[in-house]
């Protein structure tokens, strides 16, 4: 019997290499069909965006976020967080909203306003578990690689990556922007040792508007593309653990958790899509709440009101500061005098930090007229 002539080692491997440009696209159709509206393919290289971090922590823009500084240079790095990393799939999950509704909401001063992400579900976990559930369809179809899912569970620089796998670009107010679906997008990644082929990198679609940083309510977005934690209204409400500065609260409005504004003033948002998922819709009591009946929870309730979804960050003192602040500004007299009441189901009310933004809150009740 004759002898077999071994092919040569060129021509093994492609007999047995998968097609990435096919895998690729076969990977999107995946992510479509696990709920995602976006997902695209790039490379881990981000050179220019890791010196734009250094900058920005140098500048010290980062506010009290310690976290941020402290992996450093790996934000800019996927492939330290998994070694072999060469690909980073990027996805983005819709929960626009009706474009009025928040104008509504911050034209009443009574009202209490929180951020659009954080009135339903957390989407961390969510996200994760689709993406997971993703990674293993990916699995089951091309056996065994290396990855790992991340939804802001590590350093990573999500905007960056996402902007450079094609889902849109980084606007002047630092979102990423994607030119069908706006900014409201939350993101997510599979970081990879598959070699796919990338797309594209999402194109600067800007142009001369600079609508979000006149609108800034705090002036925190310093140049198009750079926001000064120390001034931003979310990182007010949410990251800030200790006082308000005076200078900021009167601006905070009837802001408790978050802010929208400079993404509720793009033009590319007003258009945009608006997600019907459940999970996304406003849970019973942060649907319009009223800032005086949120006052008048018990922390308990406070607890209840806001366990499963992104608010538990805030941890309840904060909420109080918050809402304390809120109802300062509102010029509801009624509201203002009941600040000081004590009782044994509210014990957040003896936090000193919550004390010292009831007083700063009593001081703008409207003064009587002589």
């Amino acid at each position: 019997m004759p002898a077999t002539a071994a092919r040569p080692d060129a021509e093994l491997q492609t007999a047995i290499a998968p097609d990435y440009v096919a895998l690729a696209e076969r990977i999107k159709s995946l992510a479509h069909a696990s709920g995602f509206q976006r997902c695209g393919i790039s490379d881990v290289v981000l050179g220019e965006d890791e010196t734009h971090l250094r900058d920005w922590l140098a500048q010290g823009l980062h506010g009290s976020m310690e976290w941020m500084a402290r992996h450093g240079d790996k934000r800019a790095r996927p492939q330290e967080l998994l070694p072999g990393t060469v690909r980073v799939v990027s996805v983005g999950l819709d929960y626009g909203r009706d474009p009025d509704e928040a104008w509504r909401t911050l034209s009443d001063s009574e009202r209490a306003y929180v951020a659009r992400y954080a009135l339903g579900r957390d989407y961390h976990k969510l996200m994760r578990q689709r993406l997971q559930a993703l990674a293993d369809r990916i699995v089951g179809e091309i056996g065994p690689f290396g990855h790992r899912v991340f939804v802001d569970s590590a350093p990573v620089l999500e905007r960056a990556l996402a902007r450079n796998a094609g889902l849109g670009w980084i606007g002047k107010n630092t979102c990423l922007i994607n030119p069908e679906l706006g900014s409201w997008l939350f993101l997510g990644e599979i970081i990879c040792t598959l070699p796919l082929e990338p797309d594209t990198q999402g194109l600067e679609q800007c142009g001369s508007c600079t609508r979000c940083l006149e609108a800034c309510p705090t002036d925190a977005l310093v140049e198009p593309g750079v926001l000064d934690s120390n001034r931003c209204l979310s990182y007010l409400t949410i990251e800030l653990r200790s006082e308000i500065p005076d200078e900021h609260r009167r601006p905070l409005g009837s802001h408790i958790y978050g802010c929208d504004i400079c993404q509720e003033v793009c033009p590319y948002n007003r258009p945009a899509p608006r997600s019907d998922a459940g999970e996304w819709q406003p849970r019973a009591g942060l649907d319009l709440p009223r800032l005086v009946e949120l006052w008048r929870r018990p922390d308990a309730e406070l607890r209840r009101l806001t366990k499963g979804g992104p608010m538990t960050r805030a941890k309840i003192a904060g909420l109080r500061r918050n809402i304390a602040v809120a109802i300062g500004n509102s010029a509801d007299v009624d509201a203002i005098d009941q600040l000081d009441t004590e009782d044994a189901d509210r014990p957040s009310l003896a936090d000193a930090l919550v004390r010292e933004h009831i007083d700063w809150a009593r001081a703008q009740s409207p003064k009587p007229k002589a």
